[in-house]
């Protein structure tokens, strides 16, 4: 008992020691000795410790040749430590401040990728999502020969995936929820045919096609008789769209059955 209660108060002394000598440290005006443990710190894995002395340094050191070290060490002290929204930010200062650094192309291609990282799940506001794929189109631009492409590439397409299956979820929320509300049914076509604009390849093409079916029929239902013909109209156009570009659909069925009700009541209104 006595040897671990020994062993605790010897622990306790050197952690007492340790964090005197770090604050002595930061009190300290010998900026070279605090560069050099700044970079101790790093090295260890302590970015904590790093960080606040690599801060303390960048105006120290600013306009010299270790100022581009110091400013790409406290950028990856910030990601080390989970903060990928600042991280971002510096990583981005970085490449405007050292437009030619030797980091540059790095860093650059580490600030889209901070907001990859960022990215939240799809039923989540996406604007880190959009600003990922903008900066790393911004990097593809700037280094077309990079080594990073095919990163740059593959990351695309999961965020692309991630936005898809946001408007995915979107139109199909319009749809079922619609409930004969016309605004609903309104907005599951608008969202669709944007859906259909911006992901042509989606898997879900066909699903989107039959939602337009089904929803202007369903406006047609209870609209004003002069609406009616022009919306039975859309939905059978739709359908044959579907029909032309699906023909093994697995919503071909359910697509033609609500096409042969628009045809009922067309002719409905043509016997009036």
């Amino acid at each position: 008992m006595k040897k671990i209660s020994f062993y605790i108060l010897l622990l306790s002394a050197i952690l007492i020691t340790g964090c005197d000598g770090y604050n002595r440290l930061l009190k300290s005006s010998n900026y070279e000795l605090k560069l050099e443990k700044a970079n101790e710190y790093y090295q260890k894995g302590n970015y904590v410790k790093a960080s606040a002395l690599y801060e303390e340094l960048i105006p120290v050191y600013k306009g010299s040749d270790k100022a581009e070290e110091i400013y790409y060490y406290f950028s990856y002290c910030n990601y080390y430590q989970g903060d990928y929204a600042l991280s971002q930010y510096h990583f981005k200062n970085y490449f405007r401040s050292f437009p030619t650094g030797k980091h540059a192309e790095e860093c650059l291609f580490m600030n889209a990728y901070c907001y990859y990282l960022n990215s939240p799940a799809y039923t989540l506001d996406q604007t880190d999502t959009k600003n990922a794929m903008a900066e790393l189109q911004n990097f593809i631009d700037l280094y077309p020969e990079s080594s990073r492409i095919d990163s740059c590439n593959k990351i695309n397409d999961v965020l692309r995936g991630k936005l898809e299956k946001k408007e995915y979820y979107i139109i199909m929320q319009y749809f079922n929820l619609g409930d004969y509300q016309h605004d609903n049914y309104k907005a599951a076509i608008s969202s669709g045919k944007n859906f259909m604009k911006d992901f042509p390849e989606s898997n879900h093409i066909d699903e989107i096609l039959y939602t337009t079916v089904h929803s202007y029929y369903l406006l047609a239902i209870n609209s004003l008789e002069t609406k009616k013909l022009e919306r039975l109209n859309l939905a059978m156009e739709s359908y044959l769209k579907l029909v032309d570009l699906y023909p093994k659909s697995s919503y071909l069925q359910k697509a033609e059955s609500v096409y042969e009700s628009c045809l009922k009541m067309k002719n409905n209104i043509s016997n009036k």
